[in-house]
């Protein structure tokens, strides 16, 4: 008999698979499919201190191995996700659930954590400081190690919750940034976000996203993905949560052998809604494939 499960941050999951935020809603949505209960945990859509209307569009482009998206972050706003949305996630999901938080200054940030870190059912606040879909913030705090700190230290001094701060694959050294973060006391990473990508309409001969660019995700960036979780875990000692094309129960093994303690998928929830459930019940059936009998003793192995 395999185990599957893993330890987040001081919270065990039984699975070590995760919903990417923005490709599972607040998760009801899909319960309305199977019972999302199988899942380690998931990250709930990205959450902001006002409510946004997100970017105009088209906001999404197909592409070869994957698809570039601009939503911008639309959500209700933290005081709607807080009474309206949480609550009917509690009917159909009984774990702890992960909070992604994105802000436009330091002080969006400590708002919506400070916030939700009083929410009994959140078990994690995972703190994006690389959307590339929006202008001011965003991903602007993530391309620096003094601003991603910057943020990390504001958070972690008005929560008491793990948080795990999400970086963005669109800069020049992800391990220098990674440690910064640990340094300000980030108690998880997650990488990576999106990379920046567009595509050109042959016909208008116009870009297709109404923002021109957008986050480009999908099967084609997890080599890319694979690399950057590989540097961050020879370069910090708390966990990583990995993502970036992943779609199966032996790309999360591969992530996990490359230094993840748990892996979100994201692009291929949005190709096929089961997703998430059909890599929860191969990833045994994978283990004894390749004679793993307990997924914690793998993290990190490729080292």
């Amino acid at each position: 008999m395999v185990n599957t499960k893993v330890n987040l941050c001081s919270l065990e999951l039984e699975n070590p698979v995760i919903p990417a935020s923005g490709t599972f809603g607040f998760g009801y949505e899909f319960a309305q499919l199977y019972d999302i209960n199988c899942l380690g945990t998931f990250s709930f859509k990205g959450t902001t201190r006002e409510p946004r209307f997100g970017n105009p569009t088209p906001r999404i482009a197909e592409c070869e191995a994957g698809l570039i998206n601009s939503v911008g972050l639309q959500n209700p706003g933290v005081d709607s996700v807080i009474e309206d949305e949480l609550p009917k996630l509690r009917e159909c999901f009984h774990k702890p659930v992960m909070a992604n938080v994105s802000g436009f200054s330091v002080e969006d940030y400590v708002y919506t954590c400070a916030k939700l870190d009083k929410i009994e059912q959140i078990g994690w606040l995972e703190v994006n400081v690389s959307c590339p879909n929006v202008h001011g913030g965003g991903m602007s705090f993530g391309t620096s190690p003094q601003s991603a700190a910057e943020v990390t230290r504001a958070v972690k001094a008005v929560t008491e919750k793990p948080v795990i701060v999400k970086l963005s694959p669109n800069v020049t050294d992800i391990a220098s940034i990674a440690k910064a973060c640990e340094e300000a006391g980030a108690d998880g990473i997650s990488l990576i976000n999106t990379l920046l990508g567009m595509r050109i309409d042959l016909k208008t001969k116009k870009p297709v996203i109404a923002n021109k660019m957008g986050g480009f995700s999908g099967p084609a960036i997890k080599p890319v993905a694979l690399r950057m979780v590989y540097q961050v875990f020879e370069a910090v000692d708390i966990p990583i949560v990995g993502m970036g094309g992943a779609s199966s129960a032996e790309d999360v093994i591969e992530f996990m052998l490359a230094g993840a303690t748990a892996v979100e998928v994201g692009a291929a929830n949005l190709v096929d809604p089961f997703a998430c459930k059909k890599i929860i019940e191969d990833l045994p059936a994978v283990m004894e494939k390749y004679s793993i009998n307990n997924l914690r003793e793998i993290i990190g192995g490729a080292h």
